[in-house]
């Protein structure tokens, strides 16, 4: 009988790709969807973030302007479908008003923050990594100097993370709900303009947080532009139905300009998260300050 081949050693199974990549190696991307995120945010010395959501379809005054021009002038061609363009065209210009108070917003915060007398970063403006709102929040933040994160998510169809982020806070998610986490928990803030089935899910998931109790710490809600979510939403029409309590349209904030949003921000912020707090425990000084769920003593009280 011959004597087998002598095997080479067998790879760790961390850096077994068909492991990892597996059914059986989910529970290793998930952690590490939790601890390498946790990792840069020690390192990056980020303690809280103000989170910003809305359209990813929404672009710059300028390139929107610009668009609609091209489309206006004489000697373009006209597709079967030029006016159907041609009206998308007209209502980005519209929209854009919200890129630019996106923008104007989150740099008016992170110029406040910057001043803030701490060694950590402070009320970080993060956004989804994408363009549109998530673009204008994390180009604001970069024209104020500061930090500014993007938690982008791999899609079957690309999203490119905006140019605008900070290059060591980039991060791309593979699940949903660790990306969410990574939304909620260091938040202070959610900032809500205008947005599709996404911005919804969001607005909606911190309201269920905030509204149950489940988070220790206050989380400030700003829904962004009166008239297109009165359009959208009737919150009131849930509290006439019984649905939700009326003291529940008390967890959100409308505002309707960059002044009065940061104007809240800065206040409530102040208020709830600069003004002597309780410790949190934390499993390191340095960790990011987690909105840690309450104690199991206080459910039901």
């Amino acid at each position: 009988m011959e004597e087998p081949e002598i095997l080479e050693s067998a790879p760790l199974a961390y850096e077994n790709p068909e492991f990892v990549n597996s059914p059986d190696g989910r529970i290793l991307r998930i952690v590490a969807e939790y601890s390498e995120p946790l990792s840069r945010f020690r390192r990056e010395k980020i303690q809280d973030t103000v989170v910003f959501f809305g359209s990813a379809r929404f672009a710059s005054r300028s390139d929107a302007t610009r668009a609609l021009e091209v489309l206006e002038k004489p000697s373009s061609a006209k597709s079967a479908d030029f006016e159907v363009q041609l009206k998308r065209a007209r209502a980005a210009v519209e929209m854009a008003r919200y890129y630019e108070e996106a923008r104007d917003m989150a740099k008016l915060l992170t110029a406040w923050s910057m001043e803030l007398p701490y060694k950590r970063h402070r009320f970080v403006v993060t956004s989804g990594g994408g363009p549109g709102i998530m673009e204008a929040a994390n180009r604001g933040a970069y024209e104020a100097g500061g930090k500014t994160i993007g938690l982008n998510i791999r899609l079957p169809y690309e999203q490119f993370p905006n140019r605008y982020i900070t290059p060591e806070l980039n991060f791309e998610f593979h699940y949903f709900f660790m990306r969410k986490y990574w939304f909620a928990y260091p938040a202070k803030a959610l900032v809500v303009f205008p947005g599709g089935f996404g911005t919804m899910d969001e607005l909606f998931e911190i309201l269920t947080l905030a509204q149950t109790d489940k988070l220790a710490k206050k989380i400030l809600v700003l829904v962004y532009g009166k008239k297109y979510w009165n359009d959208v939403l009737n919150m009131q029409a849930l509290a006439d139905s019984g649905t939700i309590a009326e003291q529940d349209l008390e967890l959100f904030r409308v505002v309707d300009s960059p002044q009065e949003g940061f104007e809240v921000l800065r206040d409530g912020l102040t208020r709830y998260h600069l003004q002597q707090q309780p410790p949190v425990r934390k499993e390191k000084e340095d960790d990011p300050d987690i909105a840690a769920t309450r104690d199991r003593q206080h459910i039901g009280t």
